[in-house]
């Protein structure tokens, strides 16, 4: 069996304390049987040995090791992808089993690497899966399965406690488009979004208590994260080519209908991440703007998938920019979700009555660099 064959040489090797002899019997057989015989079942378990065994030997997460991961995550894929005989349910399988690989894989590189929420390069590997699973059927189902998959992820399906929303196709592009923030990977974000479509009127419709589009929910996580870990750079280039190059509708039409409570318009996301980057940009005196903005596209924010997750990166973002203390139960809970970056680990209706000079002032704000 060559899983045992592999597992032994490492365990003897970490016994005897040949740390570095320990983690490239790992690496190599799992390379070999990857790229030279395809077995991906086998392959799947060695990676976990391989992961364990850098973690336990205190091994340091490297940009070689980064490369060395690239080069496995592509040899899977190829495998995976080369058998054509093989059963869906065991695809879908092995997809997730590499999916917990690849979490491992941050989790070490946030604990044993010089990056704080973990390795960019690993990020990246973590998005493209994630994204490549939401589009595979052995993962998300198709049609009415897909569609139940992603009610239940978004609590409108009832009880069902056997069920596990980040196998669905929302919960993956949710997670897929947060790896892709982290690794700085905007480019790859912009070109995701703009293979969705855009909202259904449905979607668009002031007090609607479906999901928002997933086009612009996730354009909104996109850029709370990076804004979460204080790269307001990548969060406006992402903000500015979205409305440039995505959205459909001028600069001046989302501003009138954000405006105008009365035109039956849910509030538009480009216009709340656009004035929420305006506001970014000031100091801490704009702290009211902040809580007003956040406040009256709470509704909306409360829709979108995972809103206990959305709170966490709001409430980082007035900590970081406008030094607003939350209380303690919010700041464990935003310990909690900054530390599952690195692997560790709001409902429908309308917008909240508007301050006409509030916003008035926020529009001025967004006057002359745009978004």
């Amino acid at each position: 069996e060559p899983l045992h064959l592999a597992k032994s040489p490492a365990r003897r090797n970490i016994k005897t304390g040949q740390f570095h002899q320990a983690v490239e019997v790992a690496y190599s057989t799992s390379l070999a049987l990857l790229s030279k015989s395809g077995r991906v079942s086998v392959s799947s378990q060695l990676l976990m040995v391989l992961v364990q065994v850098l973690v336990e030997t205190h091994t340091p997460c490297t940009d070689q090791w980064v490369e060395r991961l690239v080069v496995l995550d592509a040899a899977y894929r190829t495998a995976l992808d080369g058998d054509d005989t093989m059963d869906p349910a065991e695809r879908g399988r092995l997809q997730r089993l590499h999916l917990l690989f690849l979490r491992r894989c941050l989790k070490w590189s946030n604990d044993l690497g010089s990056v704080k929420y973990g390795s960019l390069g690993v990020h990246a590997l973590l998005g493209d899966h994630c994204w490549a699973m939401s589009c595979d059927e052995a993962v998300v189902k198709t049609g009415e399965e897909k569609e139940a998959a992603n009610n239940k992820a978004s609590g409108e399906g009832g009880d069902d406690e056997e069920y596990d929303d980040e196998y669905a196709e929302i919960g993956l592009r949710n997670e897929a488009v947060t790896h892709y923030a982290m690794a700085e990977k905007v480019d790859v974000i912009l070109e995701k979004l703009k293979s969705l479509p855009p909202p259904t009127d449905e979607e668009s419709k002031m007090g609607h208590t479906c999901l928002p589009a997933q086009r612009d929910a996730l354009l909104t996580r996109s850029i709370l994260v990076l804004l979460a870990v204080e790269n307001l750079r990548d969060a406006t280039k992402l903000a500015s080519s979205f409305l440039k190059d995505i959205e459909t509708r001028t600069e001046e039409v989302l501003k009138k209908s954000y405006m105008d409570k009365n035109d039956g318009k849910a509030p538009s996301h480009i216009m709340f991440v656009g004035m929420l980057l305006r506001i970014c940009e000031k100091d801490v005196k704009t702290a009211p703007l902040f809580n007003w903005l956040v406040r009256n596209f709470g509704v909306e924010l409360g829709t979108m998938h995972q809103p206990e997750v959305i709170k966490s990166y709001t409430t980082k973002i007035g900590r970081v920019y406008f030094d607003i203390q939350p209380p303690p139960s919010m700041m464990n809970m935003m310990e909690n979700m900054m530390g599952m970056m690195g692997g560790g680990g709001l409902g429908g209706g309308g917008m909240g009555g508007m301050n006409p000079a509030m916003m008035q002032n926020m529009m001025a704000a967004m006057q002359g660099g745009g978004m």
